[in-house]
């Protein structure tokens, strides 16, 4: 090889390793979408097997939202410092989770299957717990689409001998208000009935501000449970639990199971406050409360409540959360 070509070479070499590299760099960035309706503007984390932001095991893979704004106000993003795509809860909210499916019939090396996640493998033959690292063995197909600007849908198709189904879930922004609503629809396309229930673990995330004086949560009803954790941080006043005291990295304030709802879907109506940045967002759903924990941590505060889920073999099922921003702390509820 004479000298001449080598000088020509390097530079080439040179030029296709950086492509290589900017590739690579792309291929890892985690898949986004935004949609907007000119009111609300969100930021959306795409469901994907290699490229996904989650890839973790307890929550649904769908929905996650990086920030949502509305009014120069943020009310979703990063909460906990930690970082993982396997992470169990390295994920923003509002997202959902559910039960899993066939777990305690499952033995050691058997498998179960989790909504929105797919087919999962059983470690050990103690009780179920979120935060262990069980293996995803299929994760069957997704699909996502924006429907216009100011919506997107999610398909997960899972087939599996114990659970089939094919699940959507859409996220769409009211044209001319400022509320998201969150669409769900499961067909169970297998041959037994799913029985589960479904949270949306919320993780709000108000203006990065930190938890404590300022902030609340109001129900439609009152409120009963022991607190736990930092129990001086906030305190249960009739149908409010109101923040006293900031929790700082590492405190939380939570009370699991939280009990005194009723048995419609008018209690599935909670308004979350900040009255340090006059923002409110009130969360509604059309199923009714079977469980109720409430969690916070020093960046977010999340009111998490459960749904039943059951539906036939051939049959489907349908549900909508609607989240509605206020532009001050005195509306709705």
């Amino acid at each position: 090889m004479n000298d001449k070509y080598k000088a020509k070479r390097g530079p080439i070499l040179l030029f296709l390793m950086a492509v290589m590299l900017v590739s690579a760099s792309d291929q890892s960035k985690p898949l986004e979408a935004e949609i907007s309706n000119g009111i609300v503007s969100a930021k959306l984390l795409l469901p994907d097997p290699t490229n996904g932001y989650y890839r973790g095991v307890r929550f649904d893979w769908s929905g996650v939202i990086a920030d949502l704004t509305f009014g120069g106000h943020h009310y979703f993003g990063k909460w906990s410092d930690r970082y993982e795509p396997t992470l169990h809860d390295a994920i923003m909210g509002p997202v959902d989770a559910y039960d899993p499916i066939g777990y305690d019939e499952a033995r050691q090396g058997e498998t179960f299957v989790k909504i929105g996640v797919g087919t999962v493998e059983k470690i050990d033959d103690t009780p179920y717990a979120f935060v262990k690292p069980y293996k995803l063995v299929n994760g069957g197909v997704w699909k996502s689409h924006k429907k216009g600007k100011n919506a997107m849908q999610y398909e997960h198709t899972l087939n599996d001998p114990l659970c089939s189904y094919h699940y959507t879930k859409t996220l769409s922004l009211t044209r001319g208000k400022p509320e998201l609503t969150i669409s769900y629809r499961l067909k169970n396309t297998g041959t037994r009935r799913i029985q589960t229930n479904a949270f949306n673990h919320n993780f709000f995330v108000m203006d990065d501000q930190p938890i404590g004086p300022g902030f609340s949560v109001k129900f439609p009803f009152a409120p009963a449970g022991e607190p736990k954790g930092k129990t001086a941080a906030a305190v249960v006043d009739d149908k409010v639990i109101r923040y006293t005291e900031v929790l700082n990295k590492g405190e939380s304030f939570f009370i699991a199971p939280l009990t005194g709802f009723g048995a419609t879907s008018s209690d599935y109506d909670l308004l979350v406050s900040n009255s340090n940045t006059n923002t409110a967002v009130r969360v509604q759903c059309d199923q009714p409360i079977v469980k109720f924990v409430f969690w916070s941590a020093a960046r977010t505060v999340c009111p998490e409540p459960y749904i039943a889920v059951g539906v036939d073999p051939g049959q489907e099922i349908q549900w909508k959360i609607t989240y509605t921003f206020l532009s001050d702390t005195t509306s709705g509820g």
